[in-house]
């Protein structure tokens, strides 16, 4: 099981102040008015966590703007990095739903027993 669960990737900067235009990979867009926090990742396990000051949405996109991010030059290298959360800000699922990241690598068996 995975301990992340990504709700976004970051697509470029947004303006000169800091800002990033996200694509959402969550079913729910409006969950990131709900948080306070997101995890960064920088690859090779490196993370960083920021603080979400503002989220706007611009027609399939998300805008974030985090603390102490004031610059456009500080978030040019985070082009195409994953933005996750833990699992326990995860919205809770119904009966018989799953978390993609959940399924992948499991068998997968037809009504006939075939796998």
């Amino acid at each position: 099981m995975e301990k992340y669960l990504r709700v976004g990737v970051i697509t470029s900067p947004h303006g000169v102040r800091g800002a990033v235009k996200v694509y959402p990979t969550t079913d729910d867009v409006m969950r990131f008015k709900k948080l306070d926090k997101v995890i960064l990742d920088l690859g090779r396990g490196e993370t960083r966590e920021l603080k979400i000051r503002q989220v706007k949405f611009f027609k399939n996109m998300v805008i974030l703007k985090f603390d102490g991010v004031d610059t456009m030059n500080e978030v040019e290298g985070w082009r195409q990095k994953d933005l996750l959360i833990t699992r326990d800000q995860a919205i809770p699922l119904e009966e018989d739903e799953f978390f993609i990241t959940d399924l992948i690598g499991l068998n997968v068996v037809t009504d006939e027993g075939e796998t």
